[in-house]
């Protein structure tokens, strides 16, 4: 089987079809509506899979300088959300939409700061010309799935936010801190893939 066949079939034993539903999140903080918004959740076909990750430039004015996945609001023109995470992959880092295997999208994932996100699970071959996108990502790199669904590496942390104590998830990578929403949605994936029990599931020389 595929990598794509393997997370299918993963996706399925767990729900009977690719749409779950996250651990639920805040309402937005300032009240309003939330805003739609997509990720593209992409596991690199390495014989030990990876996921594809960005950095975002520290000049944005939204969470500047933090680990994330491929990903943003989407457009009026975007026919659904599995074409705002192919498009805005392309802008961020010239992922070519025709070398992307969908999987799959989750049921969106609610953040405090008022995006209702949809994580779109896809694979990808290795070794992609990408290239970064000088005003959005300062680089792109990959995480080994067999490290990032550990869940002995994956930490409860809380801080002080708009006057409330919040929750999130941080998992270090090569010296790489993701955390909060990025972390969110791949602890849920691990769960989801039933990860958590055997995070190096997924690698080929384990995997049927």
């Amino acid at each position: 089987m595929t990598l794509a066949d393997r997370l299918r079939q993963r996706l399925r034993d767990a729900t009977g079809d690719v749409d779950v539903v996250d651990e639920g999140h805040y309402p937005p903080a300032d009240g309003g509506l939330f805003k739609q918004a997509a990720v593209l959740v992409a596991f690199v076909d390495r014989p030990h899979p990876t996921l594809l990750l960005t950095r975002r430039q520290p000049h944005l004015r939204s969470h500047p300088d933090q680990v994330a996945f491929p990903g943003g609001g989407a457009d009026f023109d975007d026919v659904d959300i599995i074409a705002t995470a192919l498009r805005e992959a392309h802008e961020e880092i010239a992922l070519p939409a025709d070398a992307v295997t969908i999987i799959g999208a989750l049921l969106p994932y609610r953040t405090g700061s008022g995006y209702c996100i949809t994580p779109v699970v896809a694979t990808i071959p290795p070794d992609l010309p990408l290239v970064p996108h000088p005003g959005e990502v300062s680089h792109v790199f990959e995480a080994r799935c067999d490290h990032v669904f550990d869940p002995a590496l994956l930490e409860r942390k809380s801080a002080l936010w708009q006057g409330a104590t919040r929750q999130y998830w941080e998992v270090m990578v090569d010296g790489e801190r993701v955390w909060g929403v990025t972390a969110g949605i791949i602890r849920n994936l691990s769960l989801i893939l039933g990860l958590s029990a055997f995070p190096g599931a997924l690698n080929r020389d384990v995997a049927a």
